[in-house]
């Protein structure tokens, strides 16, 4: 309960353009839909662990803002706020069918999940970072979720990856751990292979209901 009222605080507290006219809620059923608007934490299916990032800078690669996977739950920062891809009639409360392209605003900082040619610092994989603001955002930040198995719209705890679509690379982790970084986090980055290491589920967070037909 204490954490379904501080993701509340958290929602309004950064004002999520609200002008839908229904309330968001806090959720934590299996099958609730993912619908623009919605905060969530992404985890990733085998580690548990949660995609993660805060203002800190790479050391290498493209010096952009680091995104890691991080072990707790309750952490601030592994918030993660659902939008449509640039140049869309998509609005907020939508569902999002698997095959949807879409972009995650990293929600303390503002900025996107990013990727580019850059090398990940541990593996030397595709680098993924945290890059921009609300108003500086390029098809650099735009992600494909992809249903795995049964379903048509995304739901939380439900598999899906979550492909690059400039570059094609799926969003991956594994359970390679930075040694100069607190709290044992581990290397978020992205590959071109379908691996049991690149799904990744909606989990904690505040859902928007499905937006009414009019």
């Amino acid at each position: 309960m204490a954490m379904g009222f501080f993701c509340v605080a958290l929602f309004l507290f950064f004002g999520l353009d609200l002008d839908t006219g229904y309330a968001a809620s806090a959720s934590t059923s299996e099958g609730v839909e993912v619908t623009y608007g919605t905060v969530l934490k992404l985890m990733h299916e085998k580690t548990k662990f949660r995609l993660h990032s805060h203002d800190v800078p790479y050391g290498s690669g493209s010096g952009q803002q680091s995104v890691t996977g991080f072990p707790n739950v309750d952490d601030a920062n592994s918030y993660w706020v659902v939008r449509p891809e640039l140049e869309t009639a998509a609005k907020q409360g939508d569902s999002i069918p698997s095959g949807t392209i879409i972009r995650f605003q990293h929600m303390r900082t503002r900025k996107w999940l990013h990727s580019h040619l850059h090398a990940s610092p541990i593996t030397g994989n595709q680098e993924v970072s945290c890059f921009g603001g609300e108003s500086e955002s390029d098809t650099g930040d735009h992600w494909r979720v992809t249903i795995e198995g049964s379903g048509k719209t995304w739901k939380q705890d439900q598999r899906v990856r979550i492909q690059h679509v400039d570059t094609g690379v799926y969003l991956h982790s594994h359970d390679k751990k930075y040694t100069r970084i607190a709290g044992g986090q581990q290397e978020v980055c992205a590959v071109r292979e379908k691996r049991a290491d690149n799904v990744w589920l909606a989990a904690e967070g505040v859902y928007l209901p499905v937006a009414e037909t009019k």
